[in-house]
Order: structure tokens, then sequence, then C-alpha cells
């Protein structure tokens, strides 16, 4: 079991810059794949990045860029650094673990993560 606690949302104003973390607990010492998503008011949940257990990257393009997904392993803890937000990056952020397929693939299918963060807003201004 992973418990998963994000925070370091807020509001800015558009162009501004915000840093996502997100602290795991649990069974830590297992390998997961490490992701980002959101969901506006009144719209699905959608992927924004993810981070595999050896480090590779991955974004969505909306966001290449201006975010960077990153972890500490050693503080088990995953960031993902915001910059240049626009009003449309507005949303609930919710970071997530999954174990992934068994060579290594992570999945961008929210329905493929068991674990999840409880969400931090962000909210950009024009």
């Amino acid at each position: 079991q992973l418990q998963l606690v994000a925070s370091g949302g807020g509001s800015v104003q558009a162009g501004g810059s915000l840093r996502l973390s997100c602290a795991a607990s649990g069974d830590t010492s297992s390998r997961y794949c490490m992701g980002w998503f959101r969901q506006a008011s009144g719209k699905q949940r959608e992927w924004v990045s993810l981070i595999k257990a050896d480090g590779t990257t991955d974004y969505e393009d909306f966001v290449k860029g201006r975010f960077t997904i990153s972890q500490d392993n050693a503080k088990d803890k995953l960031y993902l650094e915001m910059d240049s937000l626009k009003p449309e990056d507005t949303a609930m952020y919710y970071c997530a673990a999954d174990r992934g397929a068994s060579n290594g693939y992570c999945y961008i299918s929210q329905y493929r993560y068991n674990y999840w963060g409880q969400g931090t807003q962000v909210t950009v201004s024009p």
C-alpha cells in the first residue's frame, strides 16, 4: 500500500510559477510509475505528466516546455514545477502511483493508477 499527500497549490497570475509536491509513505521501497493528473471544473480528469522508476519523463503536449516533473527518492517525494502558467491550467491537481507494466512501461490512463493523493487546487488568473 502507498499513501500520497499532495500540496503546493495556490493562486497565481498568468505567467507565474508554482511547485507542487507529493509526499509518499507506506510501501515506498517498491518501484512505481508516478504521475500528475488534473481536473478542471466540469471536465474530466486528464493526464499531465509521468515519471518512470528509471527517471524517464513524459508530458502531455499542452504542458511541454512549461512543466517539469521530478522525484526525490531519498525523500519519497514527487514534484511538479509549473512555469508560465496560463488560466487554462486552473484545475485540481492530483498525484498518483501505479506499478506499471512488467517491462517498465507506464500508462497515462487514470484508470491504471491505484494510488491517489487528495488533490491540490491551482488557480491561475488572467
